[in-house]
């Protein structure tokens, strides 16, 4: 893993795992790069971070900051953002976060991992595979699996810094990569607890459509004009992308809006790296995750607490009511009043960080 440090001038420094380990108590803030070895910091050599301060919220002075990079189960090296405590010198709880779907580290996710910093923990926010500053190619693409390992890549890594008690790891997923935690989670049993704020299931909604309204014909189509897709990107060597995302024409449904005025603004959440801000998905990734139910095993979270946060008026609350219902105890929906889906992403206001704190420092 990788870490250039905003407060050192970009000195780069390399440290072996034992010397990682010897420098507990100093803090991450006093270096500019940890390699675990020699494979693993040239592995990540291949990433180049911004260096500048790119989010599309304001900087805190009462954090450090860093930019990072680690490499997955799969040999995906990602990109990501560091925030600590300024006591550093202290072992803190760590919390990895994620999401939207589509989204990058610079906007709700780098939001919720800043604020969660500022109450005391140590937070990493990360670009998935494919996406963002991460690695992984061809760009622009999803999978249900490899995302999944993202999350626990990132508590690989966060568990190693020396700032970090890793007996204390929580994890927070926003809309689409809500589920994608809910389902790493099940999983990777060092995880103490977790939250799915404004959450999607994305396999459910690629197989069934919104309020699982696709039939047994529609999703058959579906498949077979992907498979037609698949010809023709064999035969061009290469990924057919789909239109530029969230370019409106008009008489889109209303949260459709929502998300354009997110994700097209540039005094809300416009960022030139995010697919939904600037690009455009692969035709074809749909196809593993009309394959591929995430939450089969989400009662095995199970004895370690979820929160799930959904806005009353979001068109994607089932999401998070059914996911709730599957879920075993202990276990808590919050409903917000008259908050939207994307009111979760950035409104201050709206978001609980108050009861995000308060869950996480009584579980983990």
């Amino acid at each position: 893993m990788s870490v250039q440090s905003d407060t050192h001038n970009d000195t780069t420094y390399d440290v072996n795992r034992r010397n990682v380990l010897k420098a507990a108590g100093t803090g991450i803030a006093t270096m500019s790069l940890i390699g675990l070895s020699a494979e693993t910091a040239n592995a990540t050599q291949a990433l180049t971070l911004s260096n500048e301060w790119d989010k599309t919220f304001p900087k805190s002075n009462k954090v450090n900051h860093a930019k990072v990079s680690f490499v997955n189960r799969y040999g995906i090296t990602l990109a990501a953002d560091l925030y600590q405590p300024k006591d550093s010198n202290t072992q803190h709880a760590a919390i990895v976060v994620c999401g939207p779907f589509g989204a990058v580290k610079e906007q709700s996710s780098g939001l919720y991992a800043q604020t969660m910093a500022e109450r005391g923990f140590v937070t990493l926010a990360f670009d998935p595979s494919f996406t963002g500053e991460s690695g992984g190619e061809p760009r622009n693409v999803a999978s249900p699996d490899i995302n999944t390992e993202d999350f626990s890549a990132a508590v690989d890594f966060i568990g190693l810094l020396p700032s970090v008690d890793r007996e204390r790891m929580g994890v927070i997923g926003i809309c689409g990569w809500g589920g994608m935690a809910l389902n790493a989670v099940a999983v990777d049993k060092r995880v103490k607890a977790v939250v799915a704020s404004t959450m999607y299931d994305m396999t459910r909604l690629f197989s069934k459509g919104y309020n699982d309204s696709v039939t047994q014909e529609q999703r058959t189509k579906t498949l077979e004009q992907l498979g037609e897709q698949r010809w023709k990107d064999a035969e061009n060597g290469s990924p057919t992308y789909g239109p530029v995302s969230l370019e409106l024409k008009g008489g889109e449904p209303q949260f459709v809006v929502e998300y354009a005025a997110y994700y097209k603004s540039t005094e809300r959440g416009f960022h030139p790296r995010a697919i939904n801000s600037n690009a455009s998905w692969t035709v074809t990734t749909p196809l593993s995750f009309m394959n591929m139910p995430i939450l089969s095993y989400i009662d095995e979270i199970s004895p370690r607490p979820a929160l799930f946060i959904h806005g009353e008026k979001a068109h994607s609350r089932y999401f998070s009511e059914t996911a709730f219902a599957a879920a075993a105890e202990p276990k808590e929906l919050m409903i917000i009043p008259d908050a939207t889906h994307t009111d979760l992403y950035d409104q201050l206001d709206v978001i609980p960080f108050d009861k995000i704190s308060t869950f996480f420092q009584q579980n983990i």
